[in-house]
C-alpha cells in the first residue's frame, strides 16, 4: 500500500522541533516562520505543554461524551476568561473544518432558514457546508455543490444588503482575516454594517477564527480589532499547539438541545490538557502582547524592502505581498535559507505565521534571509 497522492511535498523530513526550530534527519536546522498553517501558537515542545500532556496520560487519555469530563468545564471558564467572550457556551470537535460545518449547522437549526452568505477568496474546511461556502471550485465536488451559498466581495455593501433582503439566509459567514486567500481583511465600517444587518434580519454572524484565533492577530479574536460580537465563533489551528482540536463558541442566547450536536472524539481529555496548556503559556508568557508588539516591528521593517508593495494582516497573521508571483521565493528561502514560510492563493502574497513567542531577533534573522533572496 502506498499513500495516496494528494500533497505538493517538499523534500524536507522534519524529525525534531523545539521552539521554532525544526531539525530534518539530516541534522539541517530550519527557522519555522510558519508554524504548520499557523498551528504552533506556544512553540514546538514547550516545557508546560508537554507537561501537561504527560501528566494527564498518566490519568486519562480519552472518554467519550457520554460522561462527564470536568476539563470541559475548566477549558471553558478558562476560554470565557482570556478571550473576553464569557457570555458564550463552548462545544468542542475536532478540526477547523468540522467547527465551521457545525457552526453552520447551529445557524440553520437556530433560524431555521438554509441559505448562506459567504465571500470570495474564503476558505472554511473540506466538509460538506463548509466547503460549499469555500470559495475554490477545485476542492468543491458537485455533491457540495448543492449547497445554497452566495459569495460577495469585502466592502460591496449594497450587494451584501440586497442579497440579505431576498430573505431565508440563515448565516453570514467570514474570516476576520483571511488566511488562504492571502490575508484579506474588510475594514471595520464593513464589519459593523454586516452585523447590524444580520441582526436586523435575523441572521447568525459566524466569525470563522480557525487561523486568526488564540492571540494570532494580537488580540485573542481578530474581530475584537472591529467592534462587533458574532453570533457563532468558531476555532481550531492554534488552540492544540499541534494537538488535533477544535470548537465553536455559541453566544448564549442560543439555546442547545440534547442530540443537536454530537462527537466521539471531540473534547476528549488530552484534547483539553493541551488547549489548557496553550491558555496558559499565552496568559503567563504575554504573548498577546508580544504578537502585536513584534507585528509592528516585521511591518516597518518589511516596509523598507522596495519590492514589498505592503504588508497585510495584524499582529503575527502576515502577508508580504510582492511583485512578483512568491512560489520560487518561498523555495529559496528553505533550501538556501532554510526558512519555512507559507504561500496563498494571492500568488504574489508570502504568508508569515510564526509561533507567538518569536523574537526580535529571529525577525531580524528573517529579514537579512529575505534581502539575500531579494537582491
Amino acid at each position: 500500500m502506498k499513500l495516496f497522492d494528494v500533497y505538493p511535498l517538499y523534500e524536507v523530513t522534519p524529525v525534531f522541533a523545539k521552539g521554532i526550530v525544526v531539525t530534518d534527519d539530516k541534522g539541517q536546522d530550519y527557522l519555522d516562520f510558519y508554524g504548520g498553517h499557523a498551528v504552533i501558537s506556544i512553540g514546538h515542545s514547550h516545557p508546560h505543554y508537554i507537561k501537561r500532556l504527560k501528566d494527564q496520560l498518566d490519568q486519562i487519555g480519552f472518554y467519550s461524551n457520554s460522561i462527564k469530563n470536568p476539563l470541559q468545564e475548566e477549558l471553558a471558564e478558562k476560554l470565557g476568561q482570556l478571550s473576553g467572550c464569557p457570555d458564550y457556551n463552548l462545544f468542542m470537535c475536532n478540526s477547523g473544518a468540522e467547527a465551521n460545518e457545525n457552526a453552520l449547522k447551529m445557524a440553520s437549526f437556530q433560524t431555521g432558514k438554509s441559505r448562506v452568505i459567504a465571500f470570495t477568496n474564503s476558505f472554511h474546511g473540506r466538509t460538506s457546508a463548509a466547503v460549499a461556502a469555500t470559495d475554490n471550485p477545485k476542492i468543491n465536488a458537485p455533491i457540495n455543490q448543492q449547497q445554497k451559498v452566495t459569495f460577495l466581495s469585502f466592502e460591496d455593501t449594497e450587494a451584501f444588503k440586497r442579497e440579505i433582503e431576498k430573505g431565508d439566509v440563515c448565516a453570514v459567514i467570514l474570516e476576520a482575516i483571511q488566511g488562504v486567500g492571502g490575508l484579506d481583511e474588510p475594514s471595520t465600517q464593513f464589519y459593523q454594517t454586516i452585523a447590524r444587518l444580520c441582526k436586523e434580519h435575523e441572521v447568525t454572524l459566524i466569525a470563522d477564527e480557525v487561523q486568526s484565533g488564540f492571540g494570532r492577530s494580537g488580540k485573542f479574536f481578530a474581530f475584537q480589532h472591529h467592534g462587533i460580537q458574532p453570533d457563532i465563533i468558531s476555532i481550531a489551528k492554534g488552540m492544540g499547539n499541534g494537538f488535533p482540536v477544535a470548537g465553536i463558541l455559541i453566544h448564549e442566547n442560543i439555546k442547545a438541545s440534547y442530540g443537536m450536536l454530537g462527537t466521539t472524539f471531540g473534547g476528549n481529555h488530552l484534547a483539553c490538557a493541551a488547549t489548557l496548556a496553550v491558555l496558559e503559556v499565552l496568559e503567563n508568557e504575554g504573548l498577546l502582547e508580544n504578537a502585536s508588539v513584534l507585528g509592528k516591528y516585521f511591518t516597518e521593517k518589511a516596509m523598507t524592502l522596495p519590492q514589498v508593495k505592503r504588508v497585510k494582516g495584524h499582529g503575527l497573521m502576515l502577508g508580504l505581498e510582492f511583485d512578483f508571483e512568491v512560489a520560487d521565493l518561498r523555495k529559496r528561502l528553505i533550501f538556501n535559507q532554510h526558512m519555512f514560510t507559507g504561500g496563498a492563493k494571492d500568488k504574489f502574497v508570502l504568508r508569515f505565521l510564526p509561533a507567538l513567542n518569536v523574537t526580535q531577533e529571529h525577525l531580524d534573522i528573517f529579514f537579512k534571509a529575505l534581502k539575500a533572496e531579494l537582491v
